[in-house]
């Protein structure tokens, strides 16, 4: 992804000039945690899946920041909703209940929607 270059330049630029504060990552896929197995789960042997082959999604932050504010304007504590992520990177995510239920992304961020570096489903290697 192409967010990824500038990030890393401000991690070390943020090690640099703090050197003795707790550096943290946060990854954004643990909105998609409530997937069912029917949703996260791939068409492989189960020893891949043991070895963490599976669907995790991704955006998430986006999601649930989209999802508390939908809740908000449509006065619903848990609605269902069909979310949009779109830009140079794209996603879709089915939300039931205020919970994750489906996304496009899979395991690697490259699976899913086309965009702007990422051929989506399509092998384009």
């Amino acid at each position: 992804p192409l967010h990824n270059p500038p990030a890393v330049k401000g991690i070390e630029a943020a090690l640099e000039i703090f050197p003795d504060v707790p550096h943290v990552g946060v990854f954004d896929t643990s909105f998609h945690s409530t997937m069912p197995p029917s949703s996260f789960r791939y068409a492989v042997p189960s020893s891949l899946y043991d070895q963490g082959v599976r669907r995790y999604g991704f955006h998430g932050s986006s999601y649930a920041y989209v999802a508390s504010e939908a809740a908000k304007l449509l006065s619903k504590p848990k609605p269902n909703l069909i979310l949009l992520h779109l830009g140079s990177g794209a996603s879709m995510c089915c939300v039931k209940g205020g919970l994750s239920v489906d996304t496009t992304m899979g395991m690697t961020p490259a699976e899913g929607l086309v965009m702007g570096t990422r051929a989506g489903d399509v092998d384009a290697g």
